[in-house]
């Protein structure tokens, strides 16, 4: 089947994002390699651009687009590291951005869209409000769509993550993906999948937004309806046609997590390995660290995700 993007777009995007995107650290530590029964290899995107895996995605994607076309600006929506990604590669490229973000949004992450230039524009905190009301400024500024992760070249972006991982540790056992949109999910699948065909993907998705669970165990595509988990950048829909078809065919498992263990396994990153990440880029650990994860046999390494490091310190869960 063909999907979304290939392991030639992704080192394509590898190629543009050089130079403009950083290479990532893979951390490790000992303690939590004993809490999980694993070599675990953490990918700390925390320390990307804007503080997430979502400046390569957003990046690629604009630098794709015809200088005719790209002096128009371009518009998304999102709670806050897209929307930053877009933010700064429109700033980067000299034109103009204009995103709409959820009333919910963390106004750590809207100070920061705002600091990047962008012109923001607020909306209520559901999908259909954010889409209408993008839709609505493509149309008012002519400006092109560049979706979280419904996009071919975001896909092939966020899995320059994954090519990068592989380059550093080799092969693994598993991985462990964060998964909303599933952006990140999808492009570091795509990329294993033909690197090192043999590693294990596992999603990992809080209880209260478990749309890529529900579909996977259903065999067909169910859209987010209310999602409600501190993680707040995993509470939107997988992309019917390009993320859900990778989940369907190459993802092993999608496991969820609560809140609870989303929150410990955060403070367990902050106490032990001293990195600041925030909620949705802790929930591949609290899944290393679940009973169901460590039930799996024949896995000795794994990779995981450190997706984002934004959020209020104002208004830490613990």
């Amino acid at each position: 089947m063909k999907y979304a993007a290939n392991i030639d777009d992704i080192r394509a995007a590898a190629h543009r994002l050089s130079g403009h995107a950083i290479r990532t650290p893979v951390h490790t530590c000992s303690t939590l390699d004993a809490l999980a029964g694993r070599r675990l290899y953490f990918k700390c995107e925390q320390f990307q651009k804007v503080g997430a895996f979502k400046f390569r995605g957003a990046y690629n994607a604009i630098s794709r687009l015809e200088a005719d076309i790209a002096r128009r600006g371009v518009v998304t929506h999102s709670s806050g590291n897209h929307a930053q990604a877009v933010a700064l590669a429109a700033k980067m490229h000299g034109i103009p951005a204009y995103i709409v973000m959820p009333e919910d949004a963390p106004a750590v992450k809207r100070t920061a869209v705002a600091g990047y230039g962008a012109e923001i524009h607020q909306c209520p905190a559901n999908l259909m409000a954010r889409e209408t009301t993008a839709a609505a400024l493509v149309e008012r500024t002519g400006g092109t769509l560049i979706p979280p992760y419904d996009h071919p070249d975001v896909i092939a972006g966020q899995g320059t993550a994954g090519l990068e991982l592989f380059e550093e540790v080799g092969p693994l056992d598993a991985v462990i993906v964060a998964v909303g949109g599933g952006g990140l999910l999808s492009g570091v699948t795509l990329a294993l999948d033909a690197l090192s065909p043999n590693t294990r993907i596992f999603a990992a998705e809080p209880d209260g937004a478990d749309d890529a669970a529900r579909s996977k165990a259903a065999g067909r595509f169910i859209p987010q309806t209310n999602p409600q988990t501190i993680a707040d950048g995993l509470r939107t829909s997988l992309g019917e046609t390009t993320t859900w078809p990778v989940v369907r065919d190459l993802v092993e498992e999608v496991i969820t997590v609560e809140d609870d263990a989303i929150v410990s396994a955060m403070r367990l990153v902050w106490e032990r390995m001293k990195l600041v990440i925030e909620p949705s880029a802790a929930v591949p650990l609290a899944v290393a660290l679940s009973p169901r994860f460590r039930a799996l046999e024949d896995i000795d390494s794994v990779g995981l995700f450190f997706s984002g490091g934004n959020l209020d310190l104002a208004k830490l869960p613990f």
